[in-house]
């Protein structure tokens, strides 16, 4: 039997739900009244505390701030029908975020310290979960390494951190993309698979250039030479081709999406045929001039699953079929919120009810 933490507790003086609009939740800016956080020092996990959301103090010398060593993870948590809350596939992002710590040679965090820690944490703001359709609290987790030394070497200490911000829908409408031809997001026997912040800053002023031509997001090649769709930005990316789900395979420069993860086994589970390998740009553009690629769309925690519906390349832009019309991904995206929000059989057993 899992031991019970001694979790330090300080709620905050006020609430801020009174003065929060939850009809206008742009992404990651709203945060909940309080966050969980634990220090890593002296080889052992300690100080674990829930205090008022705010600043955390720190040395301007830390390691995270000039070695890059910070990683984080994305998952939700939904309100059911009979009012409790479930956070959706949380052991998938626990794994995933030890598998990022241990790639950048950081501390990896106990299972019931992230458990626990996150429990805690949602009971005491249980009141920001929202209820709306399609509404969920966003969950971040964080670490990043705190030695105030500047020799390059990895931390002895880490700070990790759990915060909490109510959202809607990340993308409101289709997305018109671009296949990035130049940069490259990851490198082959590099961090790609990693959630670690470096990954995002690369990403940063090649997305957006692309802002600028008009496009939402950017679809990343191969660093070889630009000729394999990896993903986009911030999800995976699932095609339909001849009736298929067809996905790039995961690899050192693939993130190992939950999302991703969940609607293959939601594809299979309904008798779609889905293949998971190397997906070339010429399949792509030929598939859509052909007819063959019926369905483009992105996968993730944000994202949720979000059309694709057009796609530049090269100077020209290909026009997607319209979104409603998508049987395959408009019945699998159906299938995901149903038992993310408790409405269908929890029949994998996703859903950690609190």
């Amino acid at each position: 039997m899992t031991e019970t933490l001694e979790i330090k507790i300080t709620k905050a003086e006020e609430t801020r739900l009174t003065v929060t609009d939850f009809s206008e939740l742009p992404f990651g800016k709203v945060f909940t009244d309080h966050m969980f956080t634990a220090d890593y020092e002296d080889g052992e996990w300690k100080n674990l505390q829930i205090l008022p959301y705010g600043p955390i103090p720190m040395s301007p010398a830390i390691s995270a701030l000039h070695y890059g060593q910070a990683i984080f993870e994305g998952l939700k948590a939904y309100r059911l029908p009979d009012g409790k809350i479930s956070v959706f596939r949380a052991d998938k992002n626990f794994e995933r975020f030890n598998k990022s710590a241990a790639r950048m040679s950081m501390a990896t965090i106990p299972e019931e310290i992230f458990m626990q820690g996150l429990a805690a944490l949602i009971a005491i703001d249980e009141k920001w979960v929202p209820n709306q359709p399609d509404y969920a609290l966003y969950i971040r987790p964080v670490m990043f390494a705190t030695d105030p030394y500047l020799g390059v070497r990895a931390s002895d200490s880490y700070k990790f951190a759990l915060l909490t911000t109510p959202t809607g829908p990340y993308y409101s409408s289709a997305l018109k993309v671009k296949i990035e031809t130049e940069f490259t997001r990851a490198d082959e026997g590099g961090v790609g698979f990693a959630k670690t912040a470096g990954n995002y800053a690369r990403s940063l002023y090649p997305f957006e250039q692309a802002r600028k031509e008009g496009f939402d997001q950017l679809i990343w090649t191969d660093s070889i030479a630009h000729e394999y769709i990896e993903e986009a930005g911030t999800a995976n990316l699932i095609f339909v081709i001849d009736g298929k789900l067809v996905t790039p395979s995961v690899r050192s420069t693939v993130l190992d999406g939950v999302t991703r993860d969940t609607i293959i086994k939601l594809a299979k589970e309904s008798g779609i045929e889905v293949e998971e390998r190397r997906v070339s740009v010429k399949e792509v553009i030929d598939g859509i001039q052909n007819g063959s690629l019926t369905e483009a769309f992105a996968a993730g925690t944000a994202a949720t699953v979000t059309h694709v519906g057009q796609i530049g390349y090269k100077g020209e832009i290909y026009q997607l079929s319209d979104p409603s019309t998508r049987n395959i991904s408009n019945g699998i995206a159906k299938k995901l919120n149903d038992i993310r929000y408790g409405l269908a059989p929890d029949e994998f057993g996703w859903n950690w009810v609190l």
